[in-house]
């Protein structure tokens, strides 16, 4: 058997370890052929590809991003994008393709699938916001990389006696500025699920004061305040429809500064988060979902998407990860918020 393996969207840390586990086990418990297509849904599209084997795969486990590159190609926006995939998948002896990513990606995947393509799906996404799965890869280191600045930005706060402002990513779902923010002793979380009030952050951030230390407000770049809209930047729509988000954290630093005197700083952390080799954590479960995908694929049991239940590794419809995006409970951010101010 011959398998194609694409890695779409933003990169992630541990989009290595899937590609290794997959790889590895295939190559030596089932003797598969393996190609990697380059660049997400490009590589399928224009028949870019790379050849996938052990020496390649052994070294990349502790390595971030992906060695396979990515992009946000859309196939179903291009002019016979999914018959050119079809060709050249054919062209290349492909029986079965794995596609390594978040809603867009594996949006595409479910497509393909309902269209005949022979497809497994593993979710990708710092954002931890796929449905039907307890955690993506990528979402542990991200939020340890943003634990770890609110850390070191809690001294400059308190040497200058100034509130300081941490925008995380985020556009729809707040999961890294919750657990971050819980980890790092924020003095309020900002989530895109629950529109925030001004005054009241401002109240949080005079409370802070009031005890002795200066505070943090961690903020998701899709936050948005009770009377207002997202902020973006004014930049075309991509290949799947996103606005480019910007501004939110230096509009509040504005606002606070405004309305209680106190002047304040934002740090935007951006494609930090990202970046960098990843977790143990992720290091573990990129590896057992590639494990797990690989198997998926030798049983014949396509259109699934690899899931993490628990502590168990399980597979779920394509589809059921897609329809609808995994969000912080109101109930859940309200138990949160007793360690606000």
């Amino acid at each position: 058997m011959r398998i194609g393996i694409l890695t779409g969207g933003g990169d992630c840390p541990g989009l290595n370890g899937v590609i290794r586990g997959v790889v590895t086990k295939g190559i030596k418990e089932y003797g598969y052929e393996f190609v990697g297509f380059r660049d997400g849904w490009k590589g399928p599209l224009e028949a870019l590809t790379m050849p996938l084997d052990l020496a390649t795969v052994k070294p990349i486990l502790a390595k971030g991003g992906t060695i396979l590159g990515s992009s946000r190609t859309n196939p179903f926006k291009m002019e016979n994008g999914v018959e050119r995939i079809k060709q050249n998948l054919a062209d290349q002896g492909i029986d079965v393709l794995i596609a390594i990513g978040g809603e867009d990606t594996l949006g595409v995947a479910t497509k393909l699938d309902a269209l005949g393509v022979k497809v497994i799906g593993v979710p990708k996404t710092i954002d931890n916001d796929l449905n039907n799965t307890d955690f993506t890869f990528g979402f542990d280191t991200s939020v340890n990389i943003a634990m770890e600045a609110i850390d070191r930005l809690h001294t400059t706060a308190e040497s200058h006696h100034r509130p300081l402002i941490v925008e995380v990513m985020g556009r729809h779902a707040g999961w890294i500025a919750l657990h971050s923010g819980i980890a790092g002793d924020a003095a309020c979380i900002l989530i895109p699920e629950v529109k925030f009030s001004v005054d009241k952050v401002c109240e949080y951030v005079k409370s802070r004061f009031e005890t002795g230390t200066a505070p943090i407000i961690v903020i998701a770049e899709g936050a948005i305040p009770q009377d207002g809209d997202m902020i973006t930047k004014d930049q075309p729509l991509d290949a799947f429809g996103h606005v480019q988000l910007s501004g939110i954290g230096d509009w509040l630093a504005a606002e606070i500064e405004t309305k209680t005197g106190y002047q304040t700083r934002c740090t935007v952390l951006g494609h930090i988060q990202r970046g960098g080799t990843p977790s143990a954590f992720d290091r573990v479960l990129s590896s057992r979902f590639g494990l797990e995908a690989i198997t998926a694929v030798h049983e014949g049991d396509f259109g699934k998407m690899m899931a993490l239940h628990g502590t168990k590794i399980a597979r779920v419809p394509l589809a059921s990860a897609t329809d609808v995006l995994k969000t912080v409970p109101f109930e859940r951010y309200e138990e949160i918020t007793s360690f606000f101010g």
